[in-house]
């Protein structure tokens, strides 16, 4: 297949690690390429978290071409087992690679993607529309424009498009009103933010490695402000769930991450709620409370609740997509061939079959979403899958076929996987009897009944 328009440049939607990642590849397969990155700063999301310590070392964090191109300019990289924090991703390695010739005219700042679309064609239209350039309508400081390109890597992330609180991540009543006192992703609570939770009742919502992170950095708070108070809520029925792999794991941070965490709730300096799904949030004077159910009871009440972390995830925006013919797993919302792959219904532990570009590829001839993007609402995302894909993606650009298709994704275990098989992703079973599985697993009953008809 040859791409075409190719005097065009390839546009890549997002400047975070991936979107780099991938024009360092392009660069270094001397193609043309513009990079828009919505905020004013690069890796937008990252400075988000910057105050985070990362549980996967250098040696997992950065991209083979990016390093490539950054030593060719003097560059030397970290220790390779060293800890990053976001800060230390940006500073150390993103900034310096957007400084390098062959890709700082390239990168255009405070440049929203509003729409992309193939030229002169809406998403009905087929006939002749993979010779067609696409589109892309960008918002730059204010100003509209447009700029055509032969090809398109989504590479936006999903960290901007937070999910609210609520059963099925909808707004529950009361949250829009009470966003002052809601922070959705980690906060920097020993740093820029300690003065908002000194001293509070603070509930954190959600069971993934952010709000554990949260919980962590919260008791290390009580320790300096003793009135600090920590509830936590969660939607699983056993917290057991939530912890990890501990020392089974190749990254022992995040293991450890668990592991205080549950040392947390048995010393009992926090107030947990299991398979709590908030219903409301309404004011007691200038606290909080939060009314839903708990434990699979009637109405439960965490009432005096001063701030709120919302850690409970993020979606990927698909709204500037919609005249593109895209295909998205109705589950997930992901990438739809990663979908049995990464279902945190039965993956938990971020290990994911070797991907490229034949995976990844869209209806839309040209296009493609990578990154933290085409895992859509799944979690576990690794720095090092993204650079895997977008390795694979830009050789195909590139007309690399070969190189496209020989994929190779060697990634830390994490011992936390709930699959029995020996390596979890494995032998793939078909969504329609994942499903089966997950709906015996939920009906016991019914599942008795189905055995004992097969006995018979």
């Amino acid at each position: 297949m040859h791409l075409r328009n190719s005097h065009l440049p390839v546009a890549i939607i997002g400047g975070g690690p991936i979107g780099l990642a991938a024009a360092a590849q392009l660069t270094m397969r001397g193609k043309k390429l513009v990079v828009f990155e919505a905020a004013r700063a690069i890796a937008a999301s990252v400075l988000e978290w910057k105050h985070v310590r990362m549980f996967s070392p250098w040696k997992y964090n950065t991209d083979k071409a990016a390093v490539s191109l950054l030593k060719a300019h003097g560059w030397t990289a970290p220790p390779d087992d060293n800890l990053p924090t976001g800060a230390d991703l940006v500073e150390r390695y993103l900034l310096p690679l957007t400084e390098v010739p062959e890709l700082k005219g390239f990168i255009q700042l405070n440049t929203r993607v509003t729409a992309v679309v193939r030229k002169g064609l809406d998403k009905t239209k087929t006939q002749g529309r993979e010779h067609l350039p696409f589109i892309l309508h960008v918002e730059q400081s204010g100003k509209q424009r447009t700029i055509e390109a032969c090809a398109v890597i989504d590479a936006s992330g999903t960290w901007s498009n937070p999910n609210s609180i609520g059963c099925g991540s909808i707004s529950v009543q009361g949250e829009p009103a009470f966003r002052d006192h809601i922070h959705y992703g980690i906060p920097d609570i020993l740093g820029r933010h300690q003065n908002r939770y000194a001293g509070k009742n603070v509930l954190v919502v959600g069971s993934g490695h952010s709000a554990m992170n949260a919980l962590q950095e919260l008791e290390k708070l009580r320790a300096r402000e003793p009135l600090t108070r920590i509830s936590w809520a969660i939607r699983k029925m056993k917290v057991q769930d939530v912890y990890g792999g501990a020392e089974r794991g190749e990254l022992p941070a995040r293991g450890e991450l668990g592991s205080r965490t549950r040392d947390m709730l048995e010393s009992r300096k926090m107030q947990l709620f299991t398979e709590f799904l908030i219903r409301e949030i309404t004011s007691e004077g200038k606290s909080l409370n939060l009314i839903g159910n708990a434990n699979g009871s009637g109405e439960t009440i965490i009432s005096k609740i001063d701030e709120i972390i919302a850690s409970t995830g993020s979606r990927p925006d698909l709204s500037f997509l919609r005249e593109l013919r895209i295909a998205i797993d109705p589950v997930l919302e992901c990438v739809p061939k990663l979908a049995p792959h990464i279902d945190p219904n039965f993956h938990s532990c971020g290990t994911v079959r070797p991907h490229g570009e034949r995976e990844l590829r869209q209806p839309e001839q040209d296009f493609y979403i990578v990154g933290a993007k085409s895992y859509g609402r799944a979690p576990n995302f690794l720095l090092l899958t993204g650079y895997e894909q977008v390795r694979s993606v830009a050789a195909a650009i590139a007309g690399d076929w070969e190189t496209a298709k020989n994929v190779e994704l060697k990634l830390p275990a994490t011992g936390v996987c709930r699959t029995r098989a020996s390596d979890c992703c494995g032998p793939t079973i078909p969504r329609a009897n994942l499903n089966k599985i997950v709906f015996y697993l939920a009906h016991p009953r019914r599942a008795f009944k189905k055995i004992k008809y097969f006995i018979n």
